[in-house]
């Protein structure tokens, strides 16, 4: 980051010099109007205005709280430690954590060399960024629908991005434009966003979920559901392009969460397609072996007599039933 930028952010702020001074915590009304420690978007938003920053607070332990936004928190210089359902949660320089609407979170005190900016997202600040990031994209989808939920679940996304430069600099380059002012338009800043999320897209392996187990089993599923529509002509390298994951931790996760790999999933699918036209048409068995995906005749007869102790043309003649439908 720019060196008068941080400069600038690490100016003492009013709240924090009066912490300094002797007042022992935080200034709930600053945050809020109601009796619960709601951090209100009323409070923090300018009227109009989709996204506005603010740097953490110094000095202090910021108590247990929710917000009704989306926040982003990101870590120019030091780290912060966020409890998160009793769970410690750090925030090291150059990462991002996003919290859902209603998260309930505290954050430890914070060094004075310890700067941290807080975005304050509405739900629809998102809208653009997840155009961007195109239609039928699972893992997107996933994300936006953690951020968009209202209830206080305790989701959210920790990414471990600081070597990722491009994204580093997308932010230093938006809180450039909402800490001066300048360029400071919705639409310019949700393009940012847009371009950092889709890095963020590109870079999942670096991120912690709060609900890792709902994300794998997302992908388990989406995993069957490609093989499903596409198994002629699938491939893992493929569906790895669509989920935007690198092939060992697609790999691991399908195992983990089918008990079988890329490679086993689609043979059976091709076997069982290829038993489904032995049963109901009079193809060829060439023509079969060719219409489930296989281009190698030798390997298709070695794998399904390997799965069913015969050959296909035995297979056949065994299951041969005369109502069977003729395609």
């Amino acid at each position: 980051m720019q060196q008068a930028l941080l400069d600038h952010l690490r100016i003492i702020t009013e709240e924090e010099q009066q912490i300094l001074d002797g007042v022992a915590k935080v200034d709930k009304d600053l945050y809020t109007s109601g009796k619960d420690f709601i951090v209100d978007s009323a409070k923090m938003l300018n009227e109009g205005k989709l996204i506005a920053v603010r740097t953490h607070t110094r000095f202090v332990h910021f108590p247990a709280h929710r917000h009704n936004f989306i926040e982003v928190l990101y870590v120019c210089q030091g780290q912060l430690t966020n409890i998160i359902g009793g769970r410690e949660v750090v925030i090291r320089q150059g990462e991002l954590l996003f919290l859902n609407q209603y998260t309930r979170h505290e954050i430890l005190p914070a060094g004075e060399k310890d700067i941290a900016i807080n975005f304050m997202i509405l739900p629809e600040f998102f809208d653009v960024a997840y155009t961007m990031a195109g239609n039928n994209n699972v893992l997107a989808d996933f994300l936006v629908n953690v951020l968009r939920q209202d209830e206080e679940r305790g989701e959210y996304l920790h990414f471990k991005v600081a070597e990722v430069l491009q994204i580093q600099n997308l932010l230093e380059n938006m809180i450039y434009s909402l800490v001066t002012g300048k360029g400071d338009q919705n639409r310019i800043n949700q393009t940012t966003m847009g371009l950092i999320f889709l890095y963020l897209l590109e870079s999942v392996q670096y991120a912690e979920m709060r609900l890792p187990n709902q994300y794998e089993n997302m992908i388990a599923m989406t995993t069957l559901d490609y093989i499903e529509q596409q198994y002629r002509t699938a491939t893992l390298t493929e569906l790895c392009e669509q989920l935007h994951l690198p092939m060992h931790m697609l790999s691991k996760m399908i195992k983990k969460n089918t008990g079988f790999n890329f490679k086993e999933l689609l043979q059976r699918k091709r076997l069982n397609k290829a038993v489904e036209l032995m049963c109901e048409t009079d193809l060829p068995i060439s023509d079969i072996i060719a219409a489930v995906g296989y281009e190698n005749g030798s390997y298709f007869h070695r794998v399904f007599k390997e799965r069913y102790h015969t050959t296909p043309r035995a297979f056949r003649v065994a299951n041969d039933k005369e109502e069977r439908v003729r395609l």
